[in-house]
């Protein structure tokens, strides 16, 4: 069991950091230096938007549970 989070813990955390990359830049700040100021048609989409996000809050979710059963496994031995 200790194996599979730890597993799963690592895929969540790649996918989470894949997520929050794509999500679209709001202002001029470090994701404008990286190409993030260059705009896009296809990321201008809301629809596009919210399922990225909804993604990207399902995937947390898995994340923190991954790290909560992980410390009680470790906490319980």
């Amino acid at each position: 069991m200790n194996l599979f989070l730890q597993i799963m813990l690592i895929v969540t955390s790649v996918l989470l950091v894949l997520l929050v990359l794509l999500h679209k830049a709001k202002g001029g700040g470090l994701s404008s230096l990286f190409g993030g100021g260059v705009q896009s048609n296809l990321a201008g989409s809301s629809v596009a938007e919210k399922n990225l996000d909804r993604m990207t809050l399902f995937v947390l979710a898995l994340w923190v549970i991954c790290i909560v059963a992980v410390g009680l496994l470790i906490k319980i031995g």
